[in-house]
């Protein structure tokens, strides 16, 4: 399908585009951990760029989809459409908030290790997963499944904590950028397919 060899393309470029940026920053003196460093102001616009931009990408699917449902309420879709792009916002809004707020470090801070903070965040899109698996499979799914497997390959990775800072970095730091690549992604094609149905059908009912 072509979607999927778009969603091949973007991830090859993006992987082409993050080893650009490893090359520069190692050239400019800094290390590649300061890629995904927490962000804060620097004079150097690499530290914590890719975490600047995983965060500004985690706010994409958000947006898509409640700008998508909004617009959906004024053509009359199906419930069920209406539904699945609804929880869809909420869930991609709490993962948003937490990243912005570091609401798992809080838990952490309960006693609540990491691995068990993403056995939680796992059961609420195993939830998700379940209640809409009959729209998810109108969709292409698969680079869904990718993505949150890039995520929790990357939460993996650092709850590790591997001996060579470097490495653990990258194992961590890139996946969990390819994912939010992926989940933006499709969102974004669902919720066009969504709202170009939607305005086929309003068209229909006219003609």
């Amino acid at each position: 399908m072509t979607i999927f060899r778009s969603a091949f393309r973007l991830n090859c470029w993006s992987l082409l585009l993050v080893g650009f940026l490893v090359v520069l920053t190692q050239i400019s003196g800094l290390q590649v951990s300061d890629l995904f460093f927490h962000p804060f102001f620097s004079p150097n616009p690499n530290v914590a760029l890719l975490t600047r931009t995983f965060q500004v990408l985690c706010a994409v699917p958000v947006i898509v989809c409640s700008f998508s449902y909004g617009l959906a309420k004024t053509m009359q879709p199906r419930p069920w459409e209406s539904r699945f792009i609804l929880s869809s916002a909420l869930l991609t809004g709490a993962f948003l908030l937490n990243e912005i707020y570091r609401i798992h470090l809080y838990i952490n801070a309960w006693g609540i290790p990491k691995l068990g903070v993403s056995f939680i965040y796992a059961i609420f899109v195993f939830s998700y997963g379940w209640f809409f698996r009959l729209e998810l499979r109108y969709t292409p799914y698969k680079i869904l499944l990718a993505g949150l497997g890039l995520l929790f390959f990357a939460i993996g990775m650092d709850a590790l904590k591997l001996e060579s800072k470097i490495l653990g970095i990258l194992l961590e730091g890139v996946p969990k950028l390819l994912s939010e690549i992926n989940i933006a992604f499709y969102y974004w094609y669902v919720c066009k397919s969504f709202i170009q149905k939607g305005f086929h059908d309003n068209y229909s009912r006219y003609l």
